[in-house]
C-alpha cells in the first residue's frame, strides 16, 4: 500500500480545495520571502556603499536626502556648495581626507559623477578594460552602465542636463569612454565617472556659477595629494586643496564662483565624529550628515512598514493552516467509509494516521515550493522594474539560510493542521462505520 500515492490521489480528487489551500499558504510565504530578501539585501548594500565614509557634507536641506543622493544616488541633491568653503573644511584639523562630488548631468539615466579616483578606490573598483579617466571629458564607466548602454572603449556621447533621463542635451563637447570598471556590487556599477572640472566645463549655467573673469591662480606645479589625505612632505594644512581629478588642476579654469555638490569626509581621529558635524552645521552654510546615523534612521522608518507586512503575512499563513485543517477535517468526515474499508483490507491505525498527516505535508510542501518561487520571482521583478531597487542590488537570485527555516516551518504547520483529523482517523471504529454503510 503506497500511502503517499493514496494521499496525493485524494488531494487530486478535490482540485479546487487543494489549489486554494496551496495558494493561500504560498501567498503568505511569498510575502515573507519578499520582505526578507529586500530588507536583507538593501541593508547589506547600504552598508557596503557607505563603508569608509564617516561624513557627507553638502548643501543645507534634508540629511537623509543628502545621503541618498551622494552615496546611493537614488535621490536628488540638496543643492551645491562653494568650492572655496569646501576647501576650508578640508583644512580642519579633524579632517583626514575629502572626496568631492559634482553632479548635474546624466547619460541615458546613468548619473555622471565628477570626482577623483579616490572615489573608486573607496570601493576597490578595478579596471576591466581601458584605463581610469584623466583628461577633461574622459570617462570611465561602471560595469552596469557599459552593459545596459552598449558603450565601448573609444565611443563618444553627449550628456543631458539633470539627474534623470529626459533633460536637454549638452552639445558643447562630447564625452569619450576610456575605461570600464569591473563589477563591484555597489552604486559604482551604475555611474559614469569623470573629473570635477569636466562637469564645470560642460555647464554654461545650472549647477555651477557663470565663468568669472577673475580667475583664482593655481600653479601648474600643484602637488597631488595621495589618497585618503596622506599629506606630502613639505606641505602645510593651509595648502591642502580638493583633488578634483586624477591629474594636476587645470590652471586655465577659473575657480572663482565654482561649486561642487557634496564631499565624502574621513575623520583623522574618533574625535571628529563628536566635533566635526556640529562645526559644519553651525559654522558654515553647509550641512553634515552621518551615513551610519541616517541609514539607521531610514531602517527605523522602513521597519514599521516591514513589521506590519510581516504581521499580515503571518496572519495569511495562520488562515492557511486553519483552512488546511478544515479541509482535512471535512474530508475525513466524507471518507470515513473509505478509511474503514482500508482498515478491513489490512491497513493499521498507524498507517491511516500517517496517511492523513501526509496530506497535510503534501499541501504545505506545495505551498512552500510555490511560495519560494513566487517570492523570488517578485523580488527579481522589482529589481528589473524599479531603477532604484536595481541600484541597491535587489535580486531574486539570492537565497538565504532563513528560507530553510521557512520551509521547515511550513511542514510543521502542515503536520499541526492535519494532527486532529489524523487522530480522528486513528480512532475510527471500523465495525461501527461499516455497519452504518
Amino acid at each position: 500500500m503506497n500511502l503517499p500515492t493514496i494521499s496525493w490521489n485524494y488531494l487530486k480528487g478535490k482540485p479546487l480545495n487543494t489549489f486554494l489551500n496551496v495558494f493561500l499558504l504560498a501567498l503568505g510565504i511569498a510575502i515573507i520571502i519578499v520582505l526578507l530578501l529586500v530588507s536583507r539585501q538593501v541593508e547589506e548594500n547600504l552598508t557596503k556603499n557607505a563603508r569608509g565614509i564617516d561624513l557627507v557634507v553638502g548643501a543645507k536641506g534634508s540629511p537623509l536626502q543628502l545621503i541618498l543622493s551622494s552615496i546611493f544616488h537614488i535621490d536628488f541633491p540638496t543643492g551645491n556648495v562653494p568650492l572655496e568653503e569646501a576647501e576650508k573644511l578640508l583644512n580642519h584639523r579633524l579632517v583626514k581626507n575629502a572626496i568631492p562630488l559634482a553632479l548635474g548631468d546624466n547619460y541615458g539615466g546613468f548619473r555622471i559623477v565628477g570626482t577623483s579616483d579616490e572615489y573608486t578606490d573607496l570601493y576597490d573598483a578595478e579596471i576591466a578594460e581601458g584605463e581610469i579617466w584623466e583628461e577633461h571629458f574622459e570617462t570611465t564607466l561602471g560595469s552596469e552602465v557599459a552593459v545596459k548602454s552598449g558603450l565601448k572603449i573609444g565611443d563618444e556621447f553627449y550628456s543631458a542636463h539633470g539627474i534623470s533621463d529626459g533633460g536637454h542635451s549638452h552639445d558643447t563637447e562630447p564625452f569619450v569612454v576610456v575605461g570600464i570598471l569591473k563589477p563591484t556590487g555597489s552604486a559604482v556599477d551604475n555611474l559614469i565617472f569623470t573629473n570635477v572640472e569636466t562637469v564645470w566645463l560642460s555647464h554654461e549655467d545650472g549647477m555651477v556659477a557663470e565663468e568669472d573673469s577673475t580667475a583664482v591662480s593655481v600653479p601648474t606645479t600643484t602637488t597631488i595629494r595621495p589618497a585618503f589625505g596622506v599629506r606630502p612632505s613639505g606641505t602645510t594644512a593651509s595648502q591642502r586643496k580638493l583633488k578634483l581629478g586624477n591629474t594636476e588642476r587645470d590652471p586655465s579654469i577659473p575657480l572663482a564662483g565654482k561649486e561642487i555638490t557634496s564631499m565624502f569626509i574621513q575623520y583623522r581621529s574618533p574625535l571628529g565624529a563628536v566635533q566635526l558635524p556640529r562645526y559644519v552645521n553651525s559654522q558654515s552654510s553647509m550641512q553634515a550628515a552621518s551615513p551610519a546615523f541616517e541609514t539607521a534612521r531610514l531602517f527605523t522608518l522602513i521597519g514599521v512598514g516591514v513589521d506590519v507586512m510581516q504581521g499580515f503575512a503571518y496572519l495569511i499563513i495562520f488562515i492557511s493552516a486553519l483552512s488546511i485543517f478544515i479541509a482535512l477535517y471535512n474530508a475525513l468526515k466524507e471518507r470515513k467509509y473509505d478509511l474503514a474499508i482500508m482498515r478491513s483490507l489490512g491497513a493499521s491505525k498507524q498507517k491511516l494516521f500517517i496517511h492523513v498527516i501526509l496530506e497535510g505535508i503534501i499541501i504545505t510542501s506545495l505551498g512552500a515550493i510555490f511560495g519560494l518561487l513566487l517570492g523570488h520571482g517578485m523580488v527579481e521583478l522589482l529589481g528589473a522594474i524599479f531603477e532604484q531597487s536595481g541600484q541597491l542590488g535587489v535580486t531574486g537570485r539570492q537565497f538565504l539560510k532563513a528560507e530553510l527555516i521557512i520551509i521547515a516551518g511550513s511542514l510543521i504547520i502542515g503536520i499541526i493542521a492535519a494532527l486532529i483529523p489524523a487522530i480522528q482517523s486513528y480512532r475510527t471504529d471500523i465495525s461501527k462505520v461499516l455497519a452504518q454503510g
